[in-house]
């Protein structure tokens, strides 16, 4: 943190803006120490609150029109790669989505504040049809909240951050390592494990396309529902015949849709 405050008096307000849309873009550079650091700068002169409150946002607003503008175009492949960094895949997209579907573009007024929904709101936005304005709008005020806290946590408590920059220093080499290699790969390992656990917990109920196939047209009673998020079917349109679709949510009051007398196979992404 104090090398941190340092480089942050050297370089200025061009070293904040970059740091914040590095992380709007994607790459692993988490902005919130460095919006710390800047507050608590604030407070001592180097740097003034407003003009850094300023200036972050605009890296927030550069980098999340760039995602916005992509999500319009309709390139799906992006969103997957996106979600295929995350290390759960399968609900990076659908828990945004949500999201956005039951509070619309004011969502975007905390996906900041949620981790692995930040990255994939403002394209969602753009491909759910959301206007230029109004993302632009709830956008900014979201980056405005975000921002704001960082920097008026930091500069409430600019004491403190001094006294953890100075902590800091004296095992700087043992956090460095600590926060890019040990803490990463202990949570990563947790992640893998936990999804393998829950593979093998249900891999033994799977049933192949080959199978429900021979099954179907051997005249066997399978009712097949479609569980797939309306999103899941912007990269792929097709449908299966005579399946029942809903939402994985709807399951609670639609359940009696479900017929009794056959197998019920369920199809999800």
């Amino acid at each position: 943190m104090e090398a941190l405050i340092q480089f942050l008096t050297q370089h200025g307000y061009i070293v904040l803006a970059a740091w914040v849309l590095a992380e709007q873009i994607g790459l692993p550079l988490p902005a919130a120490p460095v919006l710390l650091a800047a507050g608590a700068m604030s407070a001592r002169g180097p740097f003034d609150f407003w003009a850094a409150l300023g200036v972050s946002v605009f890296g927030c607003l550069v980098g999340d029109l760039f995602w916005f503008r992509i999500g319009q175009r309709g390139n799906h492949r992006v969103l997957q790669f996106i979600c295929r960094m995350s290390l759960e895949p399968d609900t990076c997209v659908r828990r945004t989505s949500t999201l956005i579907e039951k509070y619309g573009p004011k969502s975007l007024l905390i996906t900041k504040f949620i981790p692995g929904l930040n990255a994939v709101a403002a394209p969602l936005a753009g491909s759910a049809g959301v206007s230029l304005p109004k993302f632009l709008t709830f956008n900014v005020l979201g980056s405005v909240l975000w921002c704001g806290c960082f920097l008026g946590i930091g500069y409430i408590f600019r004491e403190r951050v001094s006294d953890i920059a100075l902590w800091m220093g004296q095992f700087k080499w043992a956090i460095v390592l600590a926060l890019l290699f040990v803490i990463p790969a202990a949570y990563i390992t947790f992640k893998y494990w936990q999804r393998r656990k829950f593979a093998r917990e249900i891999w033994m109920e799977r049933i192949t396309p080959e199978e429900l196939l021979q099954r179907i047209q051997a005249g066997e009673t399978v009712v097949v529902v479609d569980l797939r998020h309306g999103l899941d079917f912007l990269p792929d349109p097709r449908t299966l015949p005579n399946a029942i679709r809903m939402a994985p949510d709807e399951l609670e009051y639609r359940y009696e849709e479900i017929p009794r007398d056959g197998d019920v196979v369920l199809y999800c992404t």
